[in-house]
C-alpha cells in the first residue's frame, strides 16, 4: 500500500466508524508503529486534517465541529519522492519563459506541494537543482496566453507577424493545431487561411495576436503529424529526403544513444563508426548541428548535403586560421515562416 493510500485509509475508517483505536488501525494497515505515528502527524501537521485522540472513546476520531467545516483531502496525492519531482519540473517549466508565463498559472499547486515537503525542503531542492537554458528566445506573455487560449477553446488567431527570412511583417489568420516547445524556443503549429496550409510561426516574431470568434479549422492531429514532423529538426515543408552520416568512433558512443528524429535508423560499422539514417526536408538545422560535429561527422549521402557541410567546414577553418573575414557565416538561423 503507498502512502498516499494509507493515508486516504486512515481517514476513510474514521470518519466511516466514527472513532479507531490505534490497534485497529495497525491490524487494518499493516504497518509498524512508528509508521502510523508518522501518518497520523503527517494529516494532521501538513494537511490540516482535525484528527485527535479521544481518550474516553480509546480512539481516534475528527473534530471537525471546532472548524464548522468538513475537512476533505485533497484529490491528487504525491509521495515525498514525487513531491520533489513535481518541484523539480516546476523550476524547470519556468525555465522555459523569462517572466514566468506558465510557472504563474501553477502557483496555487507550487503552494501546496510546499506546504507538503515543508519550506527547508523545497528551499534546498531550489539550491540543489539547476535548470540551465541556453539560447533562450522571450515570448512575450499576453501572446503565450492569447495563442493558448485559442487553442484550447479552438478558435481563430489574428497575427501580426514577422517573417524574418524576408524581414517582412504581416497580418494573418491561422487556424491554431498545437504548441511546439523545441530547443528553448516556442512555436505554433497552424493553419494559415491565407496560404490555405500547415505553417510553423515562431512565438517570440509575433508583434500582435488576437483571439477571434470564429471557430478554428480542426485538421487530424496525425495530419498535423505527418506534416510537421516529416524531417529532422523545426524547419518543416519541401521534399523529404534521406541523410546517412557516419560518424568517428570517438564520436559514435554517444551518438548513437541520441534521438534525433523518430524514424532514424543506425547501425555500427566494422570500423567502429555508426552510420546514422534520417529524413530532413530543410536541410538548415541538420547542417548546423553536423558541423558541431566537425569531422567526426562524415556525410555519405546525399552528395549536396555533403558538399555544403563540406563548404560550411572550410569556411570555418578558413575563418579560425584567419584566412577570411570573421564575419563569414557558418549558421543559418530564423523563424519557419
Amino acid at each position: 500500500m503507498s502512502n498516499a493510500e494509507r493515508l486516504y485509509k486512515i481517514e476513510r475508517l474514521i470518519r466511516q466508524r466514527g472513532h479507531v483505536a490505534f490497534q485497529t488501525l495497525l491490524d487494518e494497515l499493516e504497518v509498524s508503529r512508528a509508521t502510523l505515528k508518522r501518518d497520523l502527524e503527517y494529516l494532521r501537521s501538513r494537511l490540516g486534517a482535525p484528527i485527535v485522540y479521544d481518550r474516553e472513546l480509546n480512539g481516534y476520531r475528527l473534530d471537525e465541529g471546532a472548524r464548522g467545516t468538513r475537512h476533505e483531502l485533497p484529490g491528487l496525492w504525491f509521495d515525498e519522492r514525487e513531491l520533489y519531482s513535481l518541484l523539480a519540473a516546476h523550476q524547470l517549466l519556468a525555465s522555459l519563459d523569462d517572466d514566468g508565463t506558465l510557472a504563474r498559472h501553477l502557483q496555487p499547486l507550487l503552494e501546496r506541494v510546499r506546504e507538503m515537503i515543508g519550506s527547508a525542503e523545497d528551499a534546498t531542492l531550489m539550491q540543489r537543482v539547476r535548470i540551465v537554458a541556453a539560447a533562450r528566445r522571450a515570448v512575450p506573455a499576453r501572446h503565450f496566453e492569447r495563442v493558448a487560449e485559442a487553442l484550447l477553446e479552438r478558435r481563430r488567431l489574428h497575427l501580426r507577424y514577422l517573417t524574418r527570412t524576408r524581414g517582412e511583417v504581416g497580418e494573418r489568420e491561422v487556424s491554431p493545431q498545437r504548441l511546439v516547445h523545441y530547443r528553448n524556443t516556442w512555436y505554433l503549429d497552424a493553419w494559415c487561411h491565407r496560404a490555405e496550409g500547415l505553417r510553423r510561426f515562431a512565438l517570440d516574431a509575433m508583434e500582435q495576436a488576437a483571439v477571434l470568434e470564429a471557430k478554428a479549422l480542426e485538421l487530424p492531429l496525425a495530419r498535423v503529424q505527418a506534416e510537421m514532423d516529416a524531417g529532422y529538426g523545426i524547419y518543416a515543408g519541401g521534399t523529404r529526403r534521406w541523410a546517412t552520416v557516419a560518424f568517428a568512433a570517438s564520436a559514435a558512443a554517444w551518438v548513437s544513444r541520441e534521438a534525433w528524429h523518430p524514424e532514424q535508423q543506425g547501425r555500427w560499422l566494422a570500423d567502429g563508426r555508426y552510420e546514422l539514417q534520417l529524413p530532413y526536408t530543410d536541410d538548415t538545422e541538420l547542417v548546423m548541428d553536423l558541423m558541431r560535429h566537425g569531422a567526426d561527422a562524415e556525410v555519405l549521402s546525399p552528395p549536396e548535403l555533403r558538399a555544403k557541410v563540406a563548404a560550411r567546414l572550410r569556411a570555418a577553418a578558413a575563418v579560425y586560421a584567419g584566412d577570411a573575414p570573421s564575419s563569414t557565416s557558418t549558421a543559418a538561423g530564423g523563424s519557419t515562416t
